[in-house]
């Protein structure tokens, strides 16, 4: 959903065998993959820096929420 890396598959008895793990890290380390993983992990980084800080989306519902109790 957020294209911030890989999902390893899982193997018939239900665990993540160690080849898999190899391959998602050799993936992501060293294919043209990783580095869109890496942009998009920035971009996702700026998103959530924006949101809390001072008159971000978070910032004003955080606000809100305090609001209501302190004028109950």
């Amino acid at each position: 959903m957020w294209k911030v890396g890989v999902r390893a598959k899982l193997c018939e008895n239900g665990i993540v065998e160690r080849e898999e793990i190899y391959f998602c890290i050799k993936e992501v380390m060293e294919d043209e993959r990783g580095k869109d993983f890496l942009e998009n992990a920035k971009k996702w980084r700026d998103l959530a820096i924006k949101a809390i800080s001072e008159g971000g989306s978070s910032d004003k519902n955080i606000d809100e929420f305090v609001s209501r109790f302190i004028n109950s």
